[in-house]
């Protein structure tokens, strides 16, 4: 008599989640916290959310039955935010702009081309393209050109329309950065801006609605370059998000005493935060 075989229960597939979830790899200013040298009480605190790697996030989402990762900005410690997020695929990169602090990752993108036979989309305003292109000219030069291991992108520049990744939009949002022009990223119904110190009239448009918002809050004190926390307040009243995350944070704020600060809904961002966004 043939033994009876068992059959194996039916496979319940994971549900896919319609938004998205956003990882906060970096929530520090341009120098890092701690910052070399410095032994001011933030530079040297026990908690971990004082330790502050340079601003960058990334986007995870469902298409279809891929889980899609979307990276803004590679800092200069993308290497450790990667490991730290245990990222295992990249699927675009978008930049805000081309500041040192936002761009000197880039080349550690590289080991997402192992196996993957089409280049890695980059996208980013014509200026910001020009400089990745100045920087790491071996990432965008043709197959062949290069001996030694290095990246494989695709430069596609940024205007106003919006950018349809895997079926998630990301809807640039020109942003003030003292005298220069930069661009933040609406995406469903959250929207990521740093380093800002206003907007335009259209662009405080395109961020009405929302769930979550990322600002940039440098600090208390004026900067020329960098909303304070009291001026990223003044957009968060104007704006009224649901939540609202304080990001590209110096060593002058503590998180523990700046949270016990701010409003219902606003806080600090850490490193390693997770946040879903509802679609």
């Amino acid at each position: 008599m043939r033994p009876t075989r068992r059959r194996r229960p039916p496979v319940t597939p994971e549900p896919e989640f319609a938004g998205c979830e956003i990882e906060v790899l970096g929530s520090g200013t341009s120098v890092g916290v701690p910052t070399i040298g410095c032994h001011c009480k933030v530079c040297t605190s026990d908690d971990p959310r004082d330790r502050r790697l340079r601003p960058s996030v990334a986007v995870r989402f469902y298409d279809e039955d891929i889980r899609r990762t979307v990276v803004i900005d590679t800092s200069p410690d993308f290497r450790q935010q990667a490991l730290r997020a245990k990222l295992e695929r990249v699927d675009a990169v978008i930049y805000t702009h081309d500041h040192a602090d936002h761009i000197m990752g880039l080349d550690d993108i590289r080991p997402f081309n192992y196996g993957r036979p089409d280049r890695i989309p980059v996208y980013a305003s014509p200026s910001t393209l020009q400089s990745l292109r100045r920087v790491f000219p071996y990432g965008f030069a043709g197959e062949g050109s290069h001996p030694g291991g290095v990246p494989r992108l695709d430069a596609r520049p940024v205007n106003a329309d919006p950018i349809n990744l895997f079926g998630m939009v990301f809807q640039p949002v020109q942003v003030d950065h003292g005298p220069k022009k930069i661009l933040g990223y609406r995406f469903g119904r959250a929207a990521y801006v740093t380093d800002q110190t206003g907007f335009p009239a259209e662009s405080l448009a395109q961020l009405q609605d929302l769930d979550v918002l990322f600002l940039g809050a440098l600090r208390h004190l004026p900067h020329p370059m960098h909303s304070t926390v009291g001026q990223a307040l003044e957009l968060v009243e104007m704006l009224r998000p649901n939540r609202a995350f304080f990001t590209h944070v110096c060593h002058e704020l503590s998180h523990k005493e700046t949270i016990r600060q701010l409003p219902s809904g606003v806080s600090l961002a850490y490193d390693g935060l997770r946040i879903e966004v509802e679609g």
